[in-house]
């Protein structure tokens, strides 16, 4: 059920989460598209429109910032506004207001279907498209994970050129850092572009190198790039050291031990982390299995494995994802919904606008019910019920 953001709505009945705190028995008044403010259930505004939510909790809706796919669709399969619609609805019903659909290792035409139908989603107004996010192809084939090595290539001035193009939304590029140009990063920082780095055998000096430069994310943290060591710190202890930049945990119990994340957690602090998905096809499908560059991917108790058993992207929902933050993680309500919410959109750049519950800003809220399962969403205040 659906409908449009008319006139003053007030939102009562569930427990608000803010960055910092939890509110009880208040409401939280919407103005078509933005937020007013909360107020006690017994001083509404005179005329306002009451949904009464019946419990639960109230969050900013979920931003997820590494999407491959949903809805049974591949971006790389359907790199055009169809294909995005198709994921971004898919995702919607588990809470992801705002997410970038992600493309995987491809040819350079690919790359610019996947540049221009973000650009066409983000005018059409595609709900919840806030850019698009290019993994690879410039990447180390020694940290290759699922993606196709054969699809991989230099980075060079006509590559850089096409990444940094002006948009109207938000582009995160994932690249090996120690094997692009000298200065390709500091070019696409300065243009506006996310860089992250990703799929990477770059060490300590030369990630820090990158930071230098303008690198500004990780590409989930720990999975694909070189480790924590004693005598070599590697990607991961640059990241966990560094207190600018932010990175993607992908939180299932299958990526990466619950314990390593709560100790990336305690040594970086929250602030540093998002919750991301790296999404496939699945999520919100009704296949159980899907091709990934000539590769049979089969999804099973959770996982997405090539052939070989390699993990190939994930299942995962960014409301479970929240969920195994509290459970794996030990994190409270407040503190998780600011790593699916508020840190991502910081990355992005886009904290006047949304990523929390505040005055002024969109209307991009999720409800989740007693157990944490999402009910409804709204994004700019337009209103969608869901059955997770």
């Amino acid at each position: 059920m659906m409908s449009s953001p008319c006139g003053l709505t007030a939102l009562t009945g569930a427990s608000i989460v803010f960055a910092n705190e939890v509110a009880h028995d208040r409401a939280l008044v919407l103005d078509g598209a933005r937020i007013v403010g909360t107020a006690a259930p017994g001083e509404l505004p005179e005329g306002c429109t009451v949904r009464d939510l019946v419990g639960g909790w109230l969050l900013p809706g979920f931003i997820d910032t590494q999407v491959n796919g949903g809805g049974d669709v591949l971006f790389n399969d359907m790199p055009n506004v169809e294909g995005i619609r198709a994921i971004a609805e898919a995702h919607r019903r588990y809470g992801t207001t705002g997410l970038l659909p992600t493309l995987i290792s491809d040819y350079a035409p690919v790359v610019e279907a996947a540049i221009a139908a973000g650009e066409a989603a983000l005018t059409e107004g595609v709900p919840g498209v806030l850019g698009i996010h290019i993994e690879g192809p410039h990447l180390n084939p020694v940290k290759k994970g699922i993606h196709d090595a054969g699809r991989f290539s230099t980075l060079d001035a006509k590559m850089i050129a096409t990444l940094a193009a002006p948009t109207k939304g938000r582009r995160i590029v994932t690249l090996a850092p120690e094997l692009a140009p000298q200065g390709a990063v500091r070019a696409m920082a300065e243009a506006g572009v996310l860089v992250c780095a990703g799929h990477s055998l770059a060490d300590y000096d030369q990630t820090r190198e990158a930071l230098a430069e303008g690198l500004c994310g990780f590409t989930h943290l720990f999975n694909a790039m070189t480790p924590l060591q004693s005598r070599e710190p590697g990607m991961v202890g640059a990241a966990l050291e560094d207190r600018a930049s932010l990175f993607g945990l992908i939180v299932d119990g299958l990526h990466v031990h619950p314990a390593t994340l709560r100790v990336a957690l305690l040594a970086r602090g929250i602030e540093g982390a998002m919750l991301v998905t790296d999404a496939m096809p699945p999520v919100g499908g009704h296949r159980d299995r899907f091709t990934l560059m000539g590769q049979e991917i089969v999804v099973a108790n959770g996982t997405c494995r090539g052939p070989d058993g390699t993990l190939a992207g994930s299942a995962l929902t960014m409301a479970q994802a929240l969920r195994n933050a509290m459970d794996m993680l030990g994190l409270d309500i407040v503190a998780a919904s600011r790593m699916a919410s508020g840190n991502p959109a910081r990355f992005l750049r886009l904290e006047q606008e949304t990523g929390s519950i505040a005055p002024g800003l969109r209307a991009d809220l999720v409800h989740l019910d007693a157990a944490y399962h999402v009910t409804a969403t709204w994004i700019g205040g337009d209103h969608a019920e869901h059955r997770e």
